[in-house]
C-alpha cells in the first residue's frame, strides 16, 4: 500500500481483508473519510462521486466560513464524508500494490461501498448502535449511494436526498459510460494493459484527453452551451478552448485505472441487485454461496427481464426513509423521467423536486453554479426541518 496523502483532516478506517459481494477479497482495505461537527449531533453521511475527492469534490455543500450553508451545517449535524473505493483516497488501483493492486484490484459494487461505510459508521464511529437514524445525501454516484443506503439499511436511514443520480444505472447511462471507458482503452500504446506507470512512468494522456472530450458533451446541457455558459461563468471562449482548458484539464488530472474502477462500479449500480430484493436472475442460486451476485447479475444495465423490474420495485418499496429526489431538468445522465419512475415505485415515501437549471448534470455539483448550490442547500434544509431532523 502506498503512502496516504498529507491532508491531516483526512482519516482512514481500516477494514482489513474485506470480502466483496463477488466473493473476492480486497486485502488490507480502508476507507478515507473526513468529519465535520460534533459526533453528539445527528449524523449526515455524504459520500463522494465519480472522480470526486473528499475536500475538493464534496466540501462545497458543507457550511464553512467560505460558503455558509443551512442544510449541511456542522453546528447542527455530525457530517461524515467517506470516499468511494477507487477515488484515489480510499483503497484504489493507484494506491494499492501487490497481486491485487493496480489494474488487478477486485471490482467493487455500490453494495460493497455502502457495507464498508456502514462498518465505518457503526464500528468505527459508534453511530447507529443505539438505534439512532441518519440522513444520507449525495450527488451523481453519491446519489446512487444514498439510494443504496436507504434500501440496504432501511431501518437506519431516516432521510435521503439523492440529487442528479439514480437508484439503477439505465441503458442510456450505460451506453455513455461505454464511450468513456472506450476512450481510455483505445489508447493501447499509452494504457499498456493497465500497467502504464510500470512500463511508461506516466498516465495514458491520449486516452484521458479523449475521456474528457467524451464527457464534454454530457456534463453540461445543450442549453448551457447554447447560452455560452463557459464564457459567462468560467471565462473560457471557443469550443476548442473549452475542451482543452476545462475538460482535458480535469480528465488528465485523474488516474486511468481509478477512473475505470469507479466507472465499473457506476455501470453496475442497481439497488435491487442485493440479497434483500434480487430475483434469481441476479443471484447465485446456490445457498452456500451466501446470495452473492452471480455472473448473470453482472455486466448488465437496467432491467434484463420482468423479474429484474419486479426486484427493482421491491427495493424501492423497501425503503422506509423519506426520500427527496432532486433531478436536474436538463441532466443528460439522469433525466427527471427516471426519477419519476423511482418516486412512483416508492409511493408516499418519495418526493421529486426538479432543479430548474440549464447547467445539466453540473446543476448538482460541484458548486460551480452558485444559484443551484443555493437551491440545493435551501431544499435540503427545508426537507430536514419538515421531517424533524
Amino acid at each position: 500500500m502506498l503512502q496516504h496523502g498529507t491532508d491531516s483532516a483526512i482519516k482512514y478506517y481500516q477494514l482489513g481483508d474485506f470480502e466483496l459481494q463477488s466473493g473476492e477479497i480486497l486485502p488490507a482495505a480502508y476507507i478515507a473519510y473526513k468529519t465535520y461537527g460534533s459526533p453528539t449531533n445527528p449524523c449526515i453521511l455524504y459520500p463522494t462521486w465519480y472522480s470526486g475527492t473528499i475536500v475538493e469534490g464534496n466540501e462545497w455543500l458543507v457550511s464553512t466560513l467560505k460558503h455558509p450553508r443551512r442544510g449541511l451545517d456542522p453546528e447542527r449535524y455530525f457530517i461524515v464524508v467517506p470516499a468511494i473505493f477507487g477515488n484515489g483516497e480510499s483503497t484504489s488501483p493507484s494506491n494499492t500494490t501487490g497481486p491485487k493492486g493496480g489494474v488487478n484490484m477486485p471490482k467493487t459494487t455500490v453494495y460493497d461501498n455502502v457495507r464498508a461505510q456502514h462498518q465505518l459508521l457503526t464500528q468505527g464511529l459508534g453511530i447507529g448502535t443505539n438505534g439512532e437514524k441518519i440522513a444520507v445525501v449525495g450527488w451523481s454516484m453519491g446519489a446512487g449511494q444514498a439510494f443504496q443506503w436507504a434500501s440496504q439499511y432501511p431501518s437506519m436511514v431516516k432521510l435521503a436526498v439523492p440529487f442528479c443520480g439514480s437508484a439503477r444505472t439505465s441503458f442510456h447511462n450505460w451506453v455513455f459510460l461505454e464511450a468513456v471507458k472506450g476512450a481510455i482503452l483505445a489508447d493501447t500504446e499509452g494504457y499498456c494493459g493497465g500497467r502504464y506507470m510500470e512500463e511508461r512512468g506516466q498516465q495514458p494522456l491520449v486516452g484521458l484527453k479523449a475521456l474528457g472530450r467524451v464527457y464534454a458533451g454530457w456534463g453540461f446541457s445543450q442549453a448551457f452551451y447554447r447560452e455560452k455558459g463557459f464564457e459567462k461563468y468560467f471565462g473560457i471562449s471557443g469550443v476548442e478552448q473549452v475542451m482543452v482548458e476545462f475538460w482535458e484539464k480535469w480528465s488528465t488530472s485523474k488516474d486511468a485505472n481509478n477512473m475505470l474502477h469507479m466507472l465499473w462500479t457506476w455501470q453496475h449500480g442497481d439497488i435491487s441487485a442485493q440479497p434483500l430484493y434480487a430475483g434469481k436472475s441476479r443471484l447465485d442460486e446456490s445457498a452456500e454461496n451466501g446470495g452473492r451476485l452471480s455472473d448473470r447479475g453482472l455486466g448488465r444495465p437496467g432491467a434484463g427481464c420482468e423479474q429484474d423490474e419486479e426486484a427493482f420495485e421491491r427495493a424501492l418499496k423497501g425503503i422506509e426513509a423519506k426520500v427527496l429526489i432532486m433531478p436536474g431538468r436538463h441532466d443528460l445522465y439522469f433525466p427527471p423521467e427516471d426519477s419519476q419512475i423511482e418516486k412512483e415505485y416508492m409511493g408516499k415515501n418519495g418526493e421529486v423536486k426538479v432543479i430548474e437549471s440549464i447547467w445539466g448534470h453540473w446543476a448538482g455539483g460541484p458548486g460551480d453554479s452558485k444559484e443551484d448550490a443555493k437551491f440545493l442547500d435551501e431544499s435540503i434544509h427545508t426537507f430536514f426541518k419538515q421531517n424533524g431532523f
